[in-house]
């Protein structure tokens, strides 16, 4: 491959995910002495601990939108507690896009640690937040440090991954943010009917500050990486110019248009499921066991089509399971008050909103330069965020038609996502025969 330019890879089982290096002189046999198995998977499990805290910095916040909504001291409506819930995303669009292209640049361990440290900051100012105002500054830093230590993450254990294993290991990765939010409601039953609210956020501060020093004390970036960057600026390829080149430009712009409806799907069920179970009559406990059961849909979903994805392609698969959220969202506005099918809907929207966003991040990963891996997964996670949009126009609904309007809001946008996700599979598949 020409430094610089776009070369398609297959996305299908039988694809070596690798991208080939550039041809160069040859290397001291030092440096290409394999790093230790363990070393690649303690990488790989450290990145995985920090997608944890970051579902936590995440997801928290939808766990506690019902007292929100009671504290008078903080004067927020359903309207208002949406903009606040939205502009996470905000920050984390932000995020993305500047940690993707720094972390190929100057090094995805250094962005990395600066992003765990902002949103640890954003998780404590929310629990000091006196005022909707302050809070939603909070949230929009938190947003900034989980945008780009997503990317980034995600980048270094992508890095890991051997070519027959990016589905499993982009999955497990990203199966650390429903963890988190599962531990967000569970700590939430236990935490917020005797305390509040704020114990949540300074409980997440607390725990980042632990993360953070646990990654700072080991090198995580492959050493293909750091050899890459060590090239001087002035002869690298733009990875810009990488990713928007040819061909990429469309597969760049058809992973957008899955990632803004997926997202707005998954945004606005993460903010809203707690709040519109509440409104429909169900206590706090239940509406927090829905909100358990979302995410454990999104781990048991990721770790089932991880496999999967591997053998069978991962836009393939990824065009599979965007199906159940849409079967889901229907079956919550047939199902009335039958618990058991309102729990297994609300599995199926969590096991296909969470599954489709990690199985893009892989297909993304391997349709680009290495090089430039970080730039074009910060791409399409940044534009994710537009998702944002998810959970302000939930809470104008919610406010408006009412809690089934809010499903039906959401069951629109997965249709939209799977109809897009379908139609990029066929262009990628079409680009790998042209190839």
């Amino acid at each position: 491959m020409v430094p610089g330019t776009f070369t398609p890879i297959r996305v299908t089982p039988e694809a070596d995910m690798a991208v080939p290096a550039p041809a160069t002189s040859p290397r001291p046999a030092a440096l290409h002495r394999p790093r230790p198995v363990a070393r690649g998977g303690l990488a790989i499990l450290i990145c995985t601990v920090i997608t944890v805290m970051e579902g936590y910095s995440l997801i928290v916040y939808g766990s506690v939108v019902p007292l929100l909504l009671a504290d008078g001291s903080l004067g927020l409506a359903a309207a208002s507690a949406g903009v606040v819930g939205g502009l996470v995303y905000v920050g984390m669009f932000f995020g993305a896009l500047g940690g993707g292209v720094l972390g190929d640049r100057i090094g995805r361990q250094p962005v990395l640690l600066a992003a765990i440290t902002v949103f640890g900051f954003g998780l404590l100012g929310a629990g000091l937040a006196g005022s909707g105002t302050a809070l939603g500054v909070a949230r929009l830093v938190s947003g900034l440090g989980v945008g780009a230590a997503v990317v980034t993450a995600l980048a270094i254990s992508r890095g890991h991954a051997a070519a027959h294993r990016v589905g499993l290991v982009v999955n497990v990765t990203m199966a650390g943010i429903p963890i988190g939010g599962t531990v967000a409601a569970l700590l939430g039953i236990v935490i917020m009917p005797a305390f509040g609210w704020r114990p949540m956020f300074f409980l997440g501060a607390g725990l980042t500050l632990l993360i953070l020093l646990c990654s700072a004390a080991f090198r995580l970036e492959e050493e293909a990486a750091e050899e890459e960057r060590a090239t001087p600026a002035v002869e690298r390829p733009s990875t810009l110019r990488a990713v928007f080149s040819g061909r990429g430009t469309l597969l760049a712009l058809l992973a957008a248009a899955v990632a803004v409806p997926n997202m707005f799907t998954w945004f606005g069920l993460n903010v809203w499921l707690v709040a519109t179970m509440s409104a429909l009559q169900y206590p706090l406990t239940s509406a927090l066991t829905f909100s358990l059961t979302l995410t454990a849909g999104a781990i048991i979903g990721s770790m089932a089509t991880a496999t999967w994805a591997d053998r069978w392609g991962v836009l393939h698969v990824g065009a599979v399971t965007a199906a159940p959220t849409v079967v889901g969202l229907a079956g919550v506005l047939v199902a009335g008050r039958s618990l058991p099918v309102l729990l297994v809907c609300i599995f199926l929207m969590g096991m296909g909103g969470h599954s489709t966003a990690n199985l893009l991040n892989a297909a993304v990963s391997t349709l680009f330069p290495a090089a430039a891996r970080g730039t074009a997964m910060g791409w399409t996670n940044g534009m994710s965020y537009f998702g944002a949009l998810g959970p302000v126009l939930g809470g104008i609904v919610l406010a408006g038609p009412g809690p089934y309007g809010v499903f039906a809001l959401y069951g629109v946008s997965a249709l939209l996502a799977l109809v897009v996700i379908t139609v990029f599979a066929r262009v990628a598949g079409s680009a790998a025969r042209a190839h």
